[in-house]
């Protein structure tokens, strides 16, 4: 399986650095992703932990700080953030927001249950988001959760080349497991320098469910997890990319007006001035309704498990068939995120009129009987998408 870059361990603090993406602390009620600095909302430095904690039974938290400065740990009352987008799951996304002691400048920490201890004896985590670098990129996709060992290889490389053509410079998947196919066409990415694979085994700490609110005592939290992940991802690209997209494998902004990303976005920010979250219609184009297009040059995908997007040009129209939205966003102006909305933020939303762009979804229907709507705005990325594909199949051996 794909795995995290290793790293030596820190002798800071006596702790060890740990390089685990889901980090359990010893109460087995609280999982630490990552802490990240973070001074736009307090007046004095902050520290954001990205976590997971059963939302009963966590009352207190404490930020152990390495300083730097002084050369010693302070202590400091962690405030517990449940994200409110839990659904009644026992556990949640939350921040743990830790003031920085004064003369203190801390390049890592520990998160403890209680005030007092012994720092040796817990995990080192390194304060993310200090450094301010210029933008290595203008658009990072952010792909949450990919689970049930994930074979669908056409449309994935599909998805991917797309992403690229309308602007992306880098796709961020957290993976819990795929085919091993799927591996090897990313790592062909990886490779590439397009893709970033972060390992998500929550499985192995939490009883994970597919469905987004809570219906059985059996499980812990829903859908694997998948709004730490996106919030960890808006975290990670804070000051390394323009914008972050947050959306599926299987879905695709595609823009009616403008060819690529970057043309439209400079169009909605001319428009929506002060707006840092951009929010656009999710439309469904079903897999049921096959439509048999001059594709040429696209023989060798038969041989290839999954769909063909490019076959399926008709859409469930909006209106009371509308779903949830996904979106485009400045990740400097997001505080905490669900999947479909922001849940804080600063400055304004906006939700970008269908004329602009929708969410391409290929899936299977939501409403069988809605009347479907033709929509072949994708093919007139037909010649570019073809080429780029039939390129990736001949450099990848997906016989065994």
């Amino acid at each position: 399986m794909l795995t995290a870059q290793w790293r030596p361990p820190c002798a800071c603090c006596g702790s060890k650095l740990t390089t685990n993406t889901i980090t359990p602390l010893g109460d087995n009620r609280t999982f630490i992703i990552s802490p990240y600095f973070d001074n736009r909302v307090h007046n004095k430095s902050a520290v954001r932990i990205l976590s997971i904690i059963h939302h009963e039974e966590v009352k207190e938290l404490y930020c152990w700080f390495c300083c730097t400065t002084n050369k010693a740990v302070e202590v400091s009352k962690a405030e517990i953030d449940i994200h409110t987008d839990r659904f009644d799951f026992p556990y949640g996304t939350t921040d743990l927001v830790c003031m920085e002691p004064p003369d203190c400048h801390a390049k890592y920490l520990s998160v403890h249950t209680s005030p007092s201890g012994n720092m040796t004896q817990l995990p080192l985590f390194q304060i993310q988001n200090r450094d301010v670098k210029p933008f290595s990129a203008n658009f990072t996709v952010c792909i949450s959760t990919m689970y049930r060992n994930y074979n669908n290889i056409l449309q994935f490389i599909q998805v991917m080349e797309m992403y690229q053509i309308l602007g992306a410079q880098r796709v961020m998947i957290y993976l819990n497991n795929c085919s091993s196919q799927v591996e090897k066409v990313m790592q062909y990415y990886i490779a590439e320098g397009v893709l970033e694979v972060i390992p998500w085994p929550i499985q192995r700490y939490l009883r994970t469910d597919r469905a987004w609110l809570y219906s059985s005592n059996n499980t812990d939290i829903g859908y694997y997890g998948q709004k730490a992940t996106l919030n960890d991802c808006i975290y990670r690209n804070m000051y390394r990319t323009k914008f972050v997209v947050l959306n599926d494998i299987d879905e695709i902004i595609l823009p009616f007006i403008h060819q690529t990303w970057d043309s439209m976005m400079e169009s909605l920010q001319q428009q929506y001035a002060g707006v840092g979250i951009f929010l656009f219609e999710n439309h469904i184009f079903p897999q049921t309704v096959a439509t048999d297009g001059n594709f040429s040059n696209t023989s060798s995908w038969k041989s290839l498990s999954g769909f063909n997007i490019l076959q399926y040009v008709h859409r469930e129209p909006g209106g009371k068939y509308l779903n949830a939205r996904k979106m485009i966003v400045d990740p400097r102006m997001v505080i905490q995120t669900s999947v479909h909305t922001v849940l804080k933020h600063i400055g304004g939303s906006t939700k970008v009129p269908l004329k602009t762009a929708l969410i391409h979804h290929c899936k299977g229907p939501k409403y069988p009987n809605a009347s479907l709507i033709e929509d072949k705005n994708i093919w007139k990325y037909n010649a570019s998408l073809i080429r780029n594909i039939n390129k990736v199949l001949s450099q990848i051996d997906l016989r065994s």
